[in-house]
């Protein structure tokens, strides 16, 4: 049953507000893990000291001054980590479900961008330990950023692809609230059995790109190793697809191909129909 008029105005404003959160969340969490790791690291920071770099393992990570914004560090990716699986199951969804009804998806995003803000907000870089490679000396110090910078570029421009063919609206919470408020069913319940499997498997759809952002970086510290590891690891136990859901996506390629070569075949065809046009006037007005 669609809302009335002032509560399908309400239901839309809290989803554009979120969508906004959302969308910002985003925007810092690119900065974080691209931008810090390329210009933050190489040019914010002081240079690494001869003492520090030659620090054995074991004594680094006996420092507070190591062990304590590691530890920290720890604690807000599991933080991260519980909400974004805990939320994703199927008994608290239900819950979720039954609590906030059509914005049910809006929470789960709007959880997982809070989460993301408090990882952002309370990182603790590790500056007294080792690095595990650092390109600091000439010519290095800057073809290796650079190289980052154009990979980091190429796999977010991937992502956010990857994202709008994935229906963004969907994702976001958006598209929920604008078929409630036009009375009609849920938007994941109107697409094929099919795409409904894949959705239920496809957690992280982006999954070699986020890997490479997270490894390739010119400097890499114990906390961006903690960072890289726990994620790349999480992402691998969220990674569930099976030979079925990837005939489907080969089998979406496939039309999306397809449909893309009949558009130019169109367009071919059009022009070719305009020139024989053009030249039949021509013809014409030569014999007049």
């Amino acid at each position: 049953m669609a809302p009335t008029g002032i509560g399908g105005v309400c239901l839309a404003f809290i989803a554009l507000c979120n969508f906004v959160f959302v969308f910002g969340t985003g925007v810092e969490f690119v900065r974080f893990i691209s931008f810090r790791a390329i210009y933050h690291n190489n040019h914010g920071v002081a240079p690494q000291s001869k003492e520090e770099s030659s620090r054995e393992w074991g004594e680094s990570l006996r420092d507070p001054k190591v062990f304590g914004p590691l530890t920290q560090d720890f604690f807000l990716l599991l933080l991260f980590v519980v909400q974004h699986s805990l939320l994703a199951s199927a008994s608290v969804k239900r819950w979720c479900q039954a609590i906030f009804g059509v914005l049910q998806r809006a929470f789960y995003v709007f959880t997982t961008s809070l989460a993301l803000q408090v990882v952002i907000r309370y990182w603790q870089p590790v500056q007294n330990a080792p690095l595990l490679w650092n390109a600091s000396t000439a010519p290095w110090d800057t073809w290796v950023p650079l190289l980052c910078f154009i990979l980091h570029f190429i796999c977010w421009l991937i992502i956010f692809s990857i994202v709008l063919i994935f229906d963004y609206p969907e994702l976001m919470g958006i598209k929920q609230v604008y078929y409630h408020c036009l009375g009609l069913e849920d938007p994941l319940s109107l697409k094929s059995p099919r795409a409904q499997r894949l959705y239920a498997h496809l957690r992280h759809p982006v999954y070699l790109e986020l890997c490479v952002v997270l490894w390739i970086v010119p400097s890499l510290s114990l906390d961006r190793v903690l960072l890289a590891t726990m994620l790349t690891l999480y992402l691998s136990c969220g990674h569930s697809l099976d030979n079925l859901d990837y005939a489907y996506l080969r089998a979406q390629l496939h039309n999306k191909l397809d449909l893309f070569t009949r558009q130019e075949m169109g367009g071919e065809v059009s022009e070719l129909n305009g020139a024989q046009t053009d030249e039949s006037r021509s013809t014409f007005h030569k014999a007049d």
